[in-house]
């Protein structure tokens, strides 16, 4: 898998994981559960990694949504 968008929005995490369930895009959030052994700092910022055949298709809708500059390099 490979990571799409690293962040701590958590309005953002969620728009992003209903745009790609709506394209049928496999995902993954990992570090979803990290506040807790964090104790909510937000230093641990959450990822959301798809996998690697789908992952120009997965770019490719976050530039058509507008979150281009919330993209993980590569």
């Amino acid at each position: 898998m490979i990571e799409l968008v690293r962040t701590n929005d958590l309005v953002l995490i969620s728009f992003v994981e209903s745009v790609l369930t709506q394209a049928g895009v496999r995902f993954f959030v990992a570090d979803n559960h990290m506040s807790a052994v964090e104790g909510s700092l937000g230093f641990l910022a959450r990822r959301i990694l798809v996998d690697s055949d789908q992952h120009a298709h997965a770019r490719q809708l976050m530039h058509e949504v507008g979150l281009s500059r919330e993209l993980s390099d590569g």
